[in-house]
């Protein structure tokens, strides 16, 4: 068997195929996951947290000295980063329990 065909042989398995199709999925899902961050989510947990912004917390390592800028350590935007992203694994995560509940299987089982 050749190279080609090997290959032929992998990309049209049916699990390659279907990981292509979730990649092309999850890429569009991208918008509508990140928009429920921003445009609903956020707003309410700035309504629950006040006027917090957690990108503008820095550490300052080292002042600027002349023309060069401070050295700082910008954890407020780790945590913001962090915190969007456990919103958006929560969500995808009730999402496909949601799913699984409708196709009649758990989130959890092996098969």
């Amino acid at each position: 068997m050749t190279i080609l065909q090997e290959f032929k042989t992998f990309a049209l398995r049916g699990n390659v195929i279907d990981l292509a199709i979730g990649v092309v999925i999850g890429a569009s899902f991208n918008s509508i996951t990140n928009s429920l961050v921003n445009d609903i989510l956020n707003p309410i947990l700035g309504l629950l947290t006040g006027p917090v912004d957690l990108a503008d917390k820095v550490l300052v390592l080292r002042q600027g000295i002349g023309g060069a800028p401070a050295v700082t350590l910008n954890y407020g935007q780790f945590l913001s980063s962090l915190l969007s992203f456990l919103i958006i694994a929560f969500v995808i995560f009730l999402l496909i329990r949601q799913i699984n509940k409708w196709a009649g299987t758990n989130l959890g089982s092996h098969q």
